[in-house]
């Protein structure tokens, strides 16, 4: 079953509590926190454990689930300082998943330097081999997310494949393989089967710099039917996690996001 969820980047000013009362107010069921950016919530990479087992407690209390963890771990840097950093971001993101009671961590591809693709996957999968016996000892999966310079899913696939480990999936952001001019259907054919989690911001293309504004789910130009019924179809059990990116202290309305993708996902959903 997809179910509905929604990452902090959201509600970056709300807490715990505020957050579950706006999840519980639009229909959500899953919580995705974003390590490393201060969000009001609390959740963080050094989140002491009575903190964390506070935070799962009021989060399952409620009925709800903490879907994922989120990072900004890049698998394909060149420099193996900044590589060694991930790596370390990584593990840290691991042990907090298992200890909120998720399953998941997202992380990224990320800028890849120049060449042929064929080096930059081989260089990409033995990064992520470097995890991966961490993440079976704490039974978290791993993602590469469909994402920056990894939004083409055959070359997300081919990483997959490459490392060959049931702890590594994919994150499927239903906007960026669309953007690298991919049909869904295509996608679903090439890492569906891989996937284990989605990221869902509609967008727009209509701004005079050339970029995607991001607008509520079904006002904007990309598909979502057609991969939610693909994946229905094929009996996906996951999260369809909002990822709105709003600033801590910015002007924003995170009501109205969960108000409009709730909304969104239930209109179309309701016609499967």
């Amino acid at each position: 079953m997809i179910r509905l969820g929604t990452m902090t980047s959201v509600c970056p000013d709300w807490s715990i509590e505020q957050i579950i009362d706006g999840m519980q107010r639009h229909g959500f069921e899953g919580l995705e926190p974003r390590a490393g950016w201060g969000h009001a919530s609390g959740f963080e990479l050094d989140m002491p454990a009575a903190d964390r087992d506070a935070a799962r407690a009021k989060i399952e209390d409620a009925g709800l689930k903490i879907s994922c963890v989120a990072t900004g771990a890049k698998f394909a840097a060149e420099d193996p300082a900044d590589l060694d950093k991930s790596i370390a971001e990584a593990n840290a993101a691991i042990d907090l998943a298992a200890d909120l009671g998720a399953g998941l961590i997202r992380t990224f591809g990320g800028a890849r330097g120049k060449g042929e693709i064929f080096w930059m996957v081989n260089r990409t999968a033995e990064a992520y081999k470097r995890v991966m016996d961490h993440a079976a000892e704490r039974g978290v999966i791993v993602m590469m997310e469909t994402h920056d310079e990894w939004c083409v899913s055959t070359q997300v696939r081919a990483v997959v494949e490459k490392v060959n480990h049931p702890n590594l999936g994919v994150l499927w952001d239903l906007m960026h393989t669309q953007r690298y001019m991919e049909r869904p259907e295509e996608t679903m054919q090439t890492i569906g089967a891989m996937a284990k989690h989605l990221h869902a911001h509609d967008g727009r293309y209509d701004t005079e710099n050339g970029k995607i504004t991001t607008v509520g789910l079904g006002e904007g130009d990309l598909d979502y039917v057609t991969p939610l019924k693909l994946l229905h179809d094929a009996e996906f059990d996951g999260f369809f996690s909002v990822e709105v990116i709003h600033k801590s202290g910015s002007d924003h309305d995170s009501d109205a996001t969960l108000k409009a993708y709730g909304d969104g996902f239930r209109k179309i959903v309701a016609n499967f």
